[in-house]
């Protein structure tokens, strides 16, 4: 008997403003300090509200914040932020515990 596997996407688990914001808190905590774990959440997250409608919030063009967002991606920081604006998010910061 040989299983079968799905490829998960985190898009599916993205319903409510609660498991968005989870999520995204989960991410920016496990990062590994290179950004991607951060993209890669914003990149699920535009893709659960709608990357149209980001695009317009944004200004940014649909194709670019797919690239940006993507794992080759390398948005700047100013894109970043513009993102987690019109994604309804915030960062924010508390001293790390060693």
């Amino acid at each position: 008997m040989t299983e079968k596997f799905t490829e998960w996407d985190a898009v599916s688990e993205l319903k409510t403003d609660e498991d968005i914001a989870l999520y995204f808190e989960a991410c920016l905590e496990d990062d590994p300090g290179d950004g991607s774990l951060i993209r890669a959440a914003l990149g699920d997250i535009a893709r659960a509200r709608g990357m149209s409608q980001l695009s317009r919030e944004t200004g940014l063009a649909r194709e670019s914040l797919y690239k940006a967002l993507s794992d080759q991606g390398n948005p700047e920081f100013a894109t970043i932020i513009k993102v987690i604006k019109a994604l309804g998010l915030k960062l924010h910061s508390e001293l790390a515990h060693h």
